[in-house]
C-alpha cells in the first residue's frame, strides 16, 4: 500500500515539472525571437556597413523601410533618391 503511495505521489511530482520544462521551454523560444530580430545585422545602402536591426536607424521611402547606421547616411540616401527622380 506504501508503495502504491509512494509511486503516485513520484508520479505527480514528475508531471509537474515536466509541465514546468515545457513551460520554459516555450517561453523562451518566444524570447529568442524577439532577441533574434533586434540582434540581426542589417547592411546600411548607403556606407555599406552592418549595424543590429535594434540600433539602427530606420526610414520609410515608397513603402519600403531602410535602415541605416545614421541620421547622416539616412539623408545622403535621401539627397541620392530624389536627385535620381526626374
Amino acid at each position: 500500500m506504501y508503495r502504491l503511495l509512494i509511486i503516485l505521489g513520484l508520479l505527480i511530482v514528475l508531471y509537474f515539472l515536466v509541465r514546468s520544462a515545457i513551460r520554459e521551454l516555450r517561453e523562451k523560444r518566444g524570447q529568442d525571437r524577439t532577441v533574434t530580430d533586434k540582434n540581426l545585422m542589417v547592411e546600411d545602402p548607403v556606407c555599406h556597413m552592418y549595424v543590429p536591426r535594434g540600433s539602427a536607424v530606420t526610414a520609410s521611402v515608397e513603402g519600403q523601410t531602410y535602415y541605416f547606421c545614421s541620421r547622416d547616411c539616412e539623408q545622403i540616401f535621401r539627397q541620392q533618391r530624389s536627385s535620381r527622380q526626374p
